[in-house]
């Protein structure tokens, strides 16, 4: 009961305690709205650092974070599965007849509108599946984790409620599968690089992902069509395509664990009897 409390009382303090700094850290005024966004990302980030370092200090560093292992390993695998797991939803779509480009548009510091986005992954994952996911896992199982990060991710993008079940349903199994391959390389790295490609590329650049209505979009993405398939008003993060993709992926990660697992096993097995 009193581990149940202290666990409890740490996740509760924890965000709203990034809650409180976010809110009393006052954003820089400005007329650019590049610099404005670039301040209103990177405050919430600076935040979320604090935070966990404060947490992790407390905890006499016994929380292993899994920020930064195998880093060249993990961005690779991150740019790879990002591109197949964007690419391939966008692909579909296009092929089907959804969604089309319609001309392009002139964005000013792009460069500093995509860094903006990057912090914003980074900020979202270290809330998510950074300390409080590491804590609830070692303290009482990774199911909990999962249901507790998947929770504040799905709270965290709370528009989709407006949209529809669907909307919601992508929400949730994105961030199972990103679970998943935080699961599978034991690092955040990975995540984040999938996260920010869906951003940079999926919001940014081709205008078919949601974000913050301020940010720019290079390409006017087109949605047409059946509005379970193309996603309507909730662009492509609304399609069923990129539900069955979240699935497809979140599946193939979960086995690909275990499989290693298995082996690893064997491994372990065949050393003792030698």
């Amino acid at each position: 009961m009193k581990k149940l409390v202290v666990v409890s009382l740490k996740t509760i303090i924890f965000f709203m305690g990034w809650v409180i700094c976010v809110s009393v850290m006052h954003i820089p005024d400005t007329e650019s709205a590049v610099l404005w966004r670039f301040w209103a990302e990177l405050i919430p980030f600076l935040a979320i650092v604090g935070i966990t370092i404060i947490f992790w200090l407390i905890d006499k560093r016994k929380i292993q974070l899994h920020l930064v292992g195998k880093p060249v390993y993990n961005i690779v695998l991150g740019c790879i599965i990002g591109a197949v797991w964007l690419g391939t939803s966008v692909g579909i779509l296009s092929l089907i007849g959804v969604i089309h480009i319609d001309g392009n548009n002139q964005i000013s510091m792009f460069w500093l509108w995509i860094l903006s986005a990057f912090i914003n992954t980074i900020m979202q994952e270290m809330l998510v599946r950074g300390y409080l996911y590491q804590m609830l896992k070692s303290n009482y199982n990774i199911g909990l984790a999962v249901i507790v990060s998947t929770g504040l991710f799905t709270f965290a993008h709370g528009g989709a409620f407006e949209a529809g079940i669907l909307s919601v349903l992508n929400v949730i199994t994105m961030s199972l599968f990103v679970t998943a391959v935080l699961e599978y390389t034991d690092s955040l790295i990975a995540p984040i690089v999938i996260h920010f490609l869906w951003n940079g590329i999926g919001a940014i650049i081709l205008g078919g992902v949601s974000m913050a209505e301020d940010y720019p979009h290079l390409f006017n993405m087109v949605i047409s069509g059946n509005q379970i398939l193309s996603g309507g008003s909730c662009k492509i993060e609304g399609s069923v395509v990129v539900f069955f993709m979240n699935l497809i992926l979140m599946m193939g990660f979960v086995v690909a664990k275990k499989k290693r697992k298995i082996i690893n096993a064997q491994l372990f097995d065949q050393k003792i009897y030698d």
